[in-house]
């Protein structure tokens, strides 16, 4: 099987000693024993261990990485914070050579003399040549990558099935969904042709922003293993020379980078799903330079209209709509136990309010880790959509720690119209519950009627059952109690067009003198 059974022992090799570790924590001699306590210091290096691991298992690894970074319902914090660093940087040999490639599809094309090489990643690596006067940019695929990646997906699909003998019911769930929708994530990013058409889709719809700059495809030179593009040159995003050297404050930037995925997510409906420094620059003019967009992906107009439904609810604290999204992005089942999923969902933002900062990657770790509970999935698109918004905020954040990504989307989504301002809001609050109380009002009179004609008749008895055994009872308390429950019923008598509330404001004041008497005579 072109060295499957090889390739397996390896990978099942490299991986022992940490599985063992791990498998240590929660039975002291692997099959009996009590649990052990472990420090975060031994999760970092065993994180960082697994990150080198997978960076020298190659391109397939890198990527299972990458995706585990978006996924803190499968792996802890601590793991999520080093996969998430996971770049696409290997030696240029990985794979083969890539010439061989340029020279098979683009021989005939460009003068293979003044190719440059300028970086190198997990599925390929970037030249730059002259062509027709102008100097581009060359995305090779590797040579012989497809067969490799494909023999090592057929390796973690069987690995898959030793994880989940060690896995909770939950984990396990999540495991082999994630297995389907990792597969298709990589193969589709092995298709340069889709690559260049998805950059040439987003480059169309960022043209008239002047802060942005996509680099143009050459169609005529793109095949499936070679995006041919632009060459435009920048300095990392990160490096607070360049910036400081455009006049640009790295704030300024990073609100730039934060609402531009933002508008690619929400309003194009096609976004670029990689935002690692690696992939962003600034050029000299102070523009943002977006590279690399084989990790993108295309939306659909619902899953659009939910994803911003999605950024709402969590932006405006809304338990209920917040479930009702995650039930429409089939994160959750429809057969849910929506009470259950409430209360925990209530606690999520309870728990987020209570800290001092409030960020992207902080609301999908601790809503995923308070749903663990519940079988949950996420769809590939929403597992894209989460690693830019978390990868995004890290760039955002390196550049500015005090960056306000929260603050920002919601600035963007009142820009947008998707939700109404603070007192447009309140507005719309105050219209739905009044909307929502109407038949309660209209019912209102004849019910106090029946009160008051109850009342005339001494037919309205207050019974309570005293918490703890008094000596004698407080008769004041009724006086009190009943004193309360007619200037409620004035307050809500002024909707009604008879002057009502007059008359249950005037039996209130009866009963608090009565009230304060008996006190008196205390």
């Amino acid at each position: 099987m072109n060295g499957y059974y090889r390739r397996y022992l390896q990978v099942f090799v490299r991986f022992l000693p940490i599985a063992i570790a791990l498998l240590r924590d929660q039975r002291r001699f692997l099959l009996f024993g009590p649990s052990r306590q472990v420090s975060t210091a031994t999760h970092r290096d065993r994180a960082e261990q697994l990150t080198e691991t997978m960076l020298e298992l190659g391109p397939a690894f890198i990527k299972v990485g990458q995706v585990l970074s978006t996924r803190p319902d499968i792996v802890p914090p601590t793991y999520v914070e080093a996969f998430s660093t996971l770049q696409d940087e290997v030696p240029e040999d990985a794979g083969g050579d890539p010439l061989t490639v340029v020279e098979a599809e683009l021989g005939d094309e460009i003068d293979l003399e003044t190719l440059e090489p300028v970086a190198g990643g997990s599925l390929a690596f970037v030249y730059t040549a002259a062509y027709e006067g102008d100097r581009i940019a060359l995305k090779v695929r590797r040579p012989g990558l497809v067969s490799l990646i494909e023999r090592d997906l057929r390796v973690i699909r069987g690995i898959v099935p030793l994880l989940t003998m060690f896995a909770t019911e939950r984990q396990r769930y999540s495991i082999e969904n994630l297995a389907d929708d990792f597969e298709n994530i990589i193969l589709e990013e092995l298709d340069f042709k889709r690559e260049a058409s998805i950059m040439a889709e987003i480059g169309a719809n960022l043209a008239d922003n002047e802060r942005v700059v996509v680099p143009t495809t050459y169609d005529e030179l793109c095949s499936e293993r070679v995006v041919a593009m632009e060459y435009v040159d920048g300095d990392k995003i990160t490096d607070d020379r360049a910036l400081e050297a455009v006049g640009i404050g790295p704030t300024e930037m990073a609100t730039v980078i934060a609402r531009t995925y933002l508008k690619m997510s929400l309003v194009d409906g096609v976004f670029h799903a990689d935002p690692h420094p690696g992939n962003l620059a600034v050029t000299d003019d102070g523009r943002l330079v977006i590279y690399d967009y084989g990790m993108s992906q295309r939306l659909t107009t619902q899953e659009q209209t939910d994803l911003t439904s999605l950024y709402r609810t969590l932006v405006r604290r809304d338990v209920d709509g917040l479930l009702n999204t995650l039930i429409a992005l089939e994160i959750l089942d429809p057969t849910v136990d929506r009470a259950a999923v409430r209360q925990v969902l209530e606690l999520v933002i309870e728990n987020l309010e209570g800290r001092s900062v409030v960020t992207w990657r902080a609301i999908i770790t601790e809503l995923f880790a308070m749903l663990h509970d519940f079988p949950f999935r996420i769809p590939p698109n929403v597992m894209l959509l989460i690693r830019a918004g978390t990868v995004g905020e890290g760039v955002c954040r390196s550049l500015d720690p005090e960056f306000d990504f929260l603050g920002v989307t919601r600035s963007f989504l009142v820009d947008q119209g998707f939700i109404e301002s603070e007192f447009e809001a309140l507005l719309s609050d105050i219209q739905t519950d009044l909307r929502e109380s109407a038949p309660v009002l209209a019912r209102a009179p004849a019910r106090f009627d029946t009160v008051f004609g109850q009342l005339e008749r001494g037919e309205l008895v207050v019974r309570t059952a005293p918490v703890e055994t008094t000596h004698g009872g407080d008769p004041a308390v009724g006086y009190a109690i009943v004193a309360g429950s007619l200037f409620v019923a004035g307050a809500i008598l002024t909707f009604h067009e008879l002057p009502l509330e007059a008359v249950s404001v005037l039996l209130a004041l009866v009963f608090l003198g009565q009230y304060v008497r008996r006190r008196l005579a205390r």
